[in-house]
This record gives structure tokens, C-alpha cells and sequence, in this order.
């Protein structure tokens, strides 16, 4: 069931924009068991590329009508485009998904961190590099974790590209930085003192479970060969390095929150907010901290954790078509 976190309206216009979304959810859930999820027949299946990108060679998925509506989506840690797989499932049929993985993520190349700068700049500068190189004129962008501070950067470079924004789990806000980021708050000021509990902190088994079980108390419906594969990934070769720098550079993300803020209190943008309820890496106020920059943003809480598409893709790709089949 949808929560919203809204100012009271009349109840007419309530029922109407939870009638929408009802909709949509029926019409997923009324496709026989087989022919859900990844099993169902799209008309645009997935196709794997790869691009060369300021000498990079950056992989992507995409589907979907390229006169459609395109999403960009961003990823997060330490994930890749794989993370999107239950969209382009759902949503490939009508919108147009592009999901690159960054540089040093999944099958991207992973440059020697001795000689390529990995910090948040560098790969939003690289993502708009990849939109250019593509063609990707227009597009809404949809944001989970370092998709965030990826793409608030792509955005505030290239306001005129933007249609929309939509927000999963990604953080904005100071506030948003939950109780756990004390000790990556504490490597951001001494980095040599504390990278050790960072790594930990940040890159461990345990941690890389929280990160999708969270608390949700049903830990059976989460498939631990997502957090296990992620685990596997940070342990490869230049991995270690590639994070720590990488989170390092987070710091730079907070300093540049107020910008961001003040950018959406200016733009105004079409916003979607959707937080898993049981979240754990960042603070359960962050919904609320975009709605106080976007007083119209759609808020909604999903049966989920940090990785919220884990296990409310249905509702999530219902809430995502529903957006953007009103996108003025």
C-alpha cells in the first residue's frame, strides 16, 4: 500500500491520483503469474552496449522506443545498471530506458585509480559526456544512492535537459545522512586515521546485506545473491581503492547540498520521491526534505529497503508510468 506524505487536499483529487495508480498496478498485476517480472514478453527486449566515452569504454543497457520518453537512470553503490533490471521488465514496452554503469562499476572499464580521478565531478562529467554521445537531448532522470550527486551535478550543467526528476533512496540533505555516517564522517576528516573502519564500514559482507534487507522483518523475500555478487565485485582488484577514493570525494556531496536545494526551490522540477520503508543507509526525514524544496513533489514510501526495487518493482514501475504518462 501507498503512504503519502502530503498536505492535506480535497479528497476528490486524492482519490483520483490514487485511482490512477491502482490502475496502472491492476494492469500489471492482471498478466498471467508467467508473464510478470522478467519472464514477460516485451516487444523492446534489453540490448548490452558499450560506448567509447573520453577514452572509456562505458557499458549500458537500453530498451525501448527511442521516440519514446527516455529515462536516464544512475545507480548507485556498489551496484551497476543491473540494479534497474526490474524496470526495463515492466516499463521498456512505452519509455525509452537508458542505464549506464559508471566508470569502475560493473562492465565499465575500471581505470587505475593512480591515473583517473575518481570523484563525484569526474563521473557526472563522464555520464554527461555518455548523454551527449548517445544523442540524449531530453530525458528524466531517476536517481538511487550515488545516482543522486551524479545527477544533481548533470542536472545543474544541463538544466535544459532535464524533463523530470525521480529520487530513490538518494539523499539531498545533510538531515538525510543517518546515524551509521559517523564514521564516514570521521574518514572524510582524517582519511589515513579511519580508512580501515571505513572499509568496514562501507565495503563488508554485512554491510552489503543491510544495504538491501535493511530491517525489513520478512529477510526471506530478499535473494542474497544480490548482496553476495556485490560483495564478490568490491573484493576485484582495484576495487577497494576505487571505492574508498571514491567516497572520499562524498564529502564534496554535502558541501554542495545547499546548491542543490536551492536549485529545485528555483526550478521547481517535476519530482517524484520513492523511499523504501525500511531503509537503512540514509534518515527517514529525506522524503520530507525534498517536499519542503518541491512543495508538489509526489512522495511515496514502498515496501522496500535501501535497494527498494528488490521487492516492489510492481509498484514502483506503476508509480514511474503513472509519472510519466502526466509529464506535461
Amino acid at each position: 500500500m501507498d503512504h503519502f506524505y502530503s498536505i492535506p487536499k480535497p479528497r476528490f483529487l486524492q482519490v483520483s491520483r490514487i485511482a490512477r495508480v491502482v490502475f496502472v498496478m491492476l494492469a500489471i498485476f492482471q498478466l498471467p503469474a508467467h508473464a510478470q517480472g522478467k519472464e514477460r514478453p516485451v516487444k523492446y527486449p534489453t540490448s548490452y552496449r558499450t560506448i567509447q566515452v573520453d577514452g572509456l569504454s562505458i557499458f549500458y543497457r537500453e530498451a525501448g522506443p527511442k521516440d519514446a520518453p527516455t529515462l536516464l537512470l544512475l545507480h548507485g553503490l556498489p551496484s551497476s545498471s543491473r540494479m534497474f533490471d526490474p524496470l526495463f521488465s515492466r516499463l521498456s514496452d512505452h519509455y525509452h530506458l537508458i542505464a549506464p554503469d559508471y566508470p569502475g562499476f560493473g562492465h565499465s572499464d575500471w581505470p587505475d585509480p593512480k591515473k583517473f580521478a575518481y570523484t563525484f565531478d569526474h563521473i557526472a562529467e563522464t555520464m554527461n559526456h555518455f548523454s551527449e554521445a548517445l544523442g540524449l537531448l531530453r530525458y528524466t532522470l531517476y536517481m538511487q544512492d550515488y545516482g543522486g550527486p551524479v545527477g544533481f551535478r548533470m542536472a545543474l550543467a544541463h538544466t535544459e535537459r532535464v524533463e523530470a526528476l525521480i529520487v530513490q533512496d538518494a539523499v539531498a540533505h545533510n538531515t538525510g545522512l543517518g546515524a551509521n555516517w559517523k564514521t564516514r564522517r570521521a574518514f572524510w576528516t582524517d582519511r589515513a586515521a579511519n580508512e580501515s573502519a571505513l572499509r568496514v564500514n562501507l565495503l563488508s559482507l554485512e554491510t552489503a546485506r543491510t544495504r538491501h534487507a535493511g530491517n525489513d522483518p520478512d529477510a526471506a523475500r530478499h535473494d542474497p545473491d544480490l548482496w553476495t555478487d556485490e560483495f564478490y565485485f568490491l573484493n576485484q582488484p582495484s576495487q577497494v581503492e576505487i571505492q574508498s577514493d571514491l567516497f572520499y570525494d562524498y564529502r564534496t556531496n554535502v558541501e554542495n547540498y545547499p546548491k542543490w536545494q536551492a536549485w529545485m526551490r528555483e526550478k521547481q522540477p517535476r519530482l517524484l520521491v520513492i523511499w523504501g520503508k525500511y531503509e537503512s543507509s540514509f534518515d527517514s526525514s529525506e522524503p520530507e526534505s525534498y517536499r519542503r524544496d518541491v512543495p508538489n513533489a509526489e512522495v511515496h514510501i514502498v515496501d522496500g529497503g535501501h535497494f527498494a526495487l528488490d521487492t516492489a518493482a510492481d509498484e514502483i514501475a506503476a508509480l514511474v508510468s503513472e509519472f510519466m504518462r502526466t509529464q506535461k
